[in-house]
């Protein structure tokens, strides 16, 4: 706890208006569009991005037209950065239920009501459950909170001119552009290189004599980095050395496994293409290899990462527990007597919703299991696991901030005991993995919604925001992004279908969280998991702990994506890099240096954001079957390196030529 009386930046004696129907209302918005572009990227590329800043410097540049005070400002932030949180807990989840088949299709009719009792379920419970530990922890000098500092900054700077908003907006402009001039086939987005490895029927190896020899060779691919302005944001926001990681899982998998496995197996592959093939037609059998042999050995990995950053953590863990028990036993405070900035919603009202909450999810997953019993031992399950992953998640935001908060991992945990636990109570079949991605959907939403909510009720803390407006205010959020969320998670899988995939899990639309969860589901309670290969992947995972690989999980999940999106981080990583670079041989001192990193990630964020919103835009084309023209009918790729290449510059040299000078004050610097 703190030592000494804080004293928040907006005196507790001073009335400024802080809950106004303008600030709600831009909250709102800027929750479902923020959402809807998280839900895009992470669909595409496993990576959500945290909304926080975006929304801070969104809702200071239109706020600012009427006035709107610093807490309106906070209050606003506070909304538009939970549809981030639904939108992560969405694309983890609910994707694994068409992926298992446990859901034949992703419509309205047959999945926008569980959808949206799945999301508002577990958004609920994540308000609830964090609202319970909220003082202890938001208090503690322990807990750096380095995003929540870094967002009280931002709101801080605002007061002044800035120039922020400015970035953001040119590029979102920018990568929605960008975007939509791949599609309109300006230039070609993606291009895949075929080539030999061996000669096949020529090509052999002996084993010792000529009587066991084998005949190998064959035809594998890999493919150039896309030309797409969110994986290029993705890539420099995350910089340079976890970008790097993130591509040497898919350099580990098109580089050795893939053309390994081609190459010893060319002969029995050669019989699944027609007599007269070329070698491009041996490009579905090198996707097939990748999506049936490399990818449940890219979960092993998976598993084994998410475990040991479980391990690495558990010290916070264990200390974010005994957090929560100590505030249950000291009880709640008359609110009437407190100051404005500790008025929290009392603890009997969350009690009694927790309550109402566990009724409803109990009737949620009755829907899904058909039996009483087993409906409520998963709501029991849930509100245990969801309690104590809420308050971990929490506990990690103040150590590490939201962005780096490993809820797919809690989620996984979550999914593991309620897998185990109906395999146990003679619980199988459609239904059984249906209950299961029903428990692990409510308890990844809830994890999601409590770690970014506890590092708002931190940014309040610091300005001097009421905690029960910011409680209603995330509440009435959660309830509009869990309603309205589904469609844009439609809107991608049908228009893939539409484009000739598969919807969720193709390549294109790959969601590589919710293929994890659907395939440890039914591998748990279906019996139809590859163990064999998902074993040799927890012996890589093993492997790479012991070599002190930095992220096994990061390394496995881009053993799990396309190529072709891990190779388009790294180039944004490696954009970073450059700037970095550049800005140490100007001899850039610390405040230039952060101002640098502020505005590179603000144009990051922005095209991110560009291309997730006219994504979408494109997606609802597809899906109304509105034909879009086409510039050239075969475009190039090479044209596509020269948008590439201006991107690079804009990344590079902006940051740089605004990084001020040496003697003006260093700006906040925790947005990573």
């Amino acid at each position: 706890m703190s030592k000494t009386k804080h004293v928040p930046y907006v005196p507790v004696d001073r009335k400024m208006l802080e809950f106004s129907y303008t600030a709600v209302i831009l909250g709102l918005v800027m929750s479902v569009v923020l959402g809807a572009a998280n839900a895009y990227l992470g669909l595409k590329a496993g990576i959500t991005i945290a909304a926080t800043y975006p929304a801070a410097v969104i809702g200071m540049a239109l706020l600012r037209f009427k006035r709107g005070t610093i807490l309106e400002e906070n209050l606003a932030r506070t909304a538009g950065s939970i549809g981030e949180s639904i939108a992560a807990g969405a694309i983890f989840t609910l994707p694994a239920f068409v992926i298992a088949k446990a859901w034949p299709q992703f419509d309205v009719e047959n999945g926008y009501w569980k959808s949206t009792a799945l999301m508002l379920v577990g958004g609920v419970l994540g308000v609830l459950f964090v609202s319970l530990v909220r003082r202890v922890m938001v208090e503690d000098d322990d807990l750096p909170f380095p995003e929540s500092v870094a967002a009280a900054e931002i709101h801080k700077a605002g007061q002044s001119a800035s120039q922020a908003a400015k970035f953001l907006f040119i590029n979102m402009v920018t990568g929605a552009g960008v975007y939509m001039l791949g599609v309109l086939k300006l230039f070609e987005p993606d291009r895949d290189f075929v080539f030999r490895i061996g000669e096949l029927g020529r090509s052999v190896i002996k084993l010792g004599s000529t009587e066991r020899s084998l005949q190998v060779g064959g035809v594998t691919m890999a493919a150039a980095p896309s030309i797409s302005p969110a994986y290029i944001g993705v890539g420099y926001i995350i910089g340079p050395r976890l970008a790097a990681l993130n591509f040497s899982g898919g350099v580990l998998a098109w580089g050795f496994l893939i053309p390994a496995l081609i190459y010893f197996l060319g002969d029995d592959l050669r019989k699944f293409l027609p007599a007269n093939a070329t070698e491009e037609g041996w490009q579905p059998l090198a996707a097939a290899v990748w999506r049936y042999i490399v990818r449940p050995i890219a979960v092993g990995g998976m598993l084994v990462g998410a475990a040991n950053t479980l391990w690495k953590m558990r010290k916070n863990l264990s200390a974010g527990i005994g957090r929560a028990i100590a505030e249950l036993r000291a009880g709640g405070s008359d609110d009437a007597k407190l100051d404005r900035t500790e008025q929290y919603m009392s603890s009997k009202a969350v009690f009694g919703l927790i309550g109402l909450t566990f009724l409803a999810m109990i009737a949620v997953y009755y829907y899904f299991a058909n039996v009483l019993w087993v409906a409520a031992v998963a709501a029991v399950v849930m509100l245990i696991t969801g309690f104590f992953f809420s308050t971990v998640s929490g506990s990690l935001v103040g150590m590490i901030g939201s962005s780096n908060n490993p809820v797919s991992g809690l989620t996984l945990s979550t999914l593991l005991i309620a897998a185990l636990l109906m395999v146990s109570l003679g619980v199988g079949g459609a239904n059984g993995v249906a209950i299961v991605l029903a428990v692990a959907a409510v308890g990844c939403v809830s994890a999601a919604v409590a770690g970014e909510l506890l590092q708002d009720f931190k940014v309040g803390y610091i300005l001097g925001g009421t905690p029960r407006t910011i409680q209603l205010v995330e509440l009435i959020a959660v309830v509009i992004s869990a309603l309205v969320m589904f469609f844009p998670l439609m809107l991608l899988h049908q228009a893939n279908i539409k484009q000739g995939g598969i919807g969720f899990g193709d390549p294109k639309l790959p969601a590589p969280q919710s293929g994890l969860m659907a395939l440890i589901a039914e591998g748990i309670v279906g019996g139809e998991m590859a163990w064999p290969l998902v074993i040799m992947g927890i012996f890589m995972g093993v492997g790479m702990i012991m070599m002190q690989v930095r992220s096994p999980m990061l390394v496995s999940v881009g053993m799990y994506l396309p190529f072709a999106t891990t190779f388009s981080i790294f180039v944004g990583g490696v954009f970073r890099a450059i700037a970095d670079r550049i800005g140490e041989s100007k001899g850039h001192n610390e405040a230039q240096r952060a101002r640098s990193e502020n505005i590179g990630i603000l144009i990051s964020s922005g095209m991110i954001a560009g291309e997730g919103l006219m994504g979408l835009v494109v997606a609802a084309f597809a899906l109304l079957e509105w034909k879009l023209p086409a510039i050239f009918e075969h475009p190039s790729y090479y044209v596509g390196l020269g948008v590439l290449a201006l991107m690079a510059i804009n990344m590079i040299m902006t940051p740089i030529n605004n990084a001020g000078r040496p003697d003006e004050p260093a700006p906040p610097t925790a947005m990573m």
